[in-house]
């Protein structure tokens, strides 16, 4: 089965010999593997399934402002810090409840245009899908700020609604610019959950995300694409919410929150899962051999019924070994 043809029947919960397997790194963990293996041995040893792109606001390089970026929304991220991938925000584009501030980016539609032409031309007969980051929470509060967010969903309730509100019109006109390239799915990173529970709470997130998310998948549903949706942290109180409103596929899924097997037992015959293989505990702690036992035991876990791609649960760190990763990889070839 080529890529694309075993990635959309795992979405589509049929089962196939092997799970379809997906893994990125971090800028550090990657330029950390090409020295350890070469590029060529690394190319060789990852799944070649899935291919995306995104726009996430592209932060470009302040002048004279050495590791600050600021992103096509003024959002300013500081990557002086531990974090050199994303990094912090280091101010508020809304300093106030005040619609006055919000602006969509000039740039956006043809950097989208950008992203869905080269995702649906490189992909090949891989799986092909396009993101939009930072797609809804995330952009509400790295505009307001965590702590201003937060609050005006309970002291300026119209304000946070009439701002999520904008955010999603400006969705949509994004996925509007996706489904006109042949691509496969609808990538929406946003990320709800801590270590237990949701950051908002469930009854904030549903008066306010989960409307947004509905427009929002509808639009990609209706024209025949799967949709997937990236949060990081516990969500699990609003799983019965996203498979209502149209989820495919819920990634990151983190075996340090969830009881996978439970949750599979629960919610696989309607839900499909990408991850499982913990950044967070597994690849930076374990010894290779127990990497490669957890791996397979975490596929036979996942993979009946369909509804599973193998991956770590997000883009690998730099603090990983690279001979767990080899480990990993030849599991997900060993299948």
């Amino acid at each position: 089965m080529t890529g694309r043809e075993l990635v959309s029947a795992a979405l589509s919960h049929i089962e196939t010999e092997k799970v379809p397997c997906f893994c990125d790194f971090t800028q550090k963990e990657h330029d950390k593997m090409v020295v350890f293996m070469g590029e060529e041995k690394l190319k060789a040893l990852l799944p070649d399934t899935i291919f995306g792109d995104q726009y996430a606001g592209e932060p470009r390089l302040m002048e004279g402002r050495p590791e600050h970026y600021q992103d096509d929304f003024g959002v300013i991220w500081d990557r002086s810090g531990v974090d050199k991938d994303i990094g912090v925000v280091a101010n508020h584009v809304i300093p106030e409840p005040d619609m006055k501030y919000w602006h969509e980016p000039e740039a956006a539609a043809a950097k989208m245009h950008a992203a869905a032409k080269r995702a649906s031309e490189q992909a090949g007969d891989r799986f092909s899908f396009v993101g939009i980051g930072f797609s809804t929470f995330e952009r509400y509060w790295t505009l307001c700020g965590m702590e201003n967010g937060l609050a005006y969903m309970l002291t300026d309730p119209d304000f946070a609604e009439a701002l999520f509100g904008a955010i999603c019109d400006f969705n949509l006109k994004m996925i509007d610019i996706v489904l006109q390239y042949p691509v496969d799915a609808v990538y929406f990173g946003d990320d709800w959950g801590q270590q237990k529970g949701l950051i908002m709470g469930p009854a904030l997130w549903r008066k306010f995300i989960k409307p947004c998310l509905a427009k929002m998948y509808g639009r990609v549903r209706q024209a025949g694409r799967f949709v997937i949706q990236h949060s990081c942290g516990d969500i699990e109180q609003v799983y019965g919410d996203l498979i209502e409103i149209g989820l495919h596929c819920h990634q990151t899924f983190q075996p340090e929150i969830y009881d996978i097997g439970a949750v599979k037992k629960k919610y696989g015959d309607k839900l499909a899962f990408w991850g499982a293989i913990s950044t967070q505990r597994l690849l930076p702690y374990a010894t290779p051999e127990e990497v490669t036992a957890e791996v397979k035991r975490i596929i036979r876990v996942m993979k009946p019924g369909g509804g599973y791609i193998a991956s770590p649960t997000h883009a690998v760190p730099g603090d990983v070994p690279c001979e767990n990763i080899v480990a990993m990889l030849k599991a997900f070839q060993e299948q």
